[in-house]
């Protein structure tokens, strides 16, 4: 999904993600962005694959008999 920011409030970005529906998001997550800048935002569900398996083997170390 590719959000439009719109503008900056504070310690928000105020981003476009439908015709006329904005949604706040923290400025901390694009500190480099300016208005009208166009953000990407995926779900990398490989990545979660990656850690959940990591999580689970970490869990299962501690949990050991």
């Amino acid at each position: 999904m590719n959000v439009i920011i719109d503008r900056f409030e504070g310690d928000y970005a105020i981003v476009e993600i439908n015709k006329n529906k904005f949604v706040n998001i923290p400025k901390i997550l694009v500190p480099n962005a300016k208005e009208n800048d166009i953000i990407s935002i995926e779900i990398k569900k490989n990545e979660t694959k990656k850690r959940k398996k990591n999580i689970q083997k970490l869990m299962e170390n501690v949990f050991k008999d």
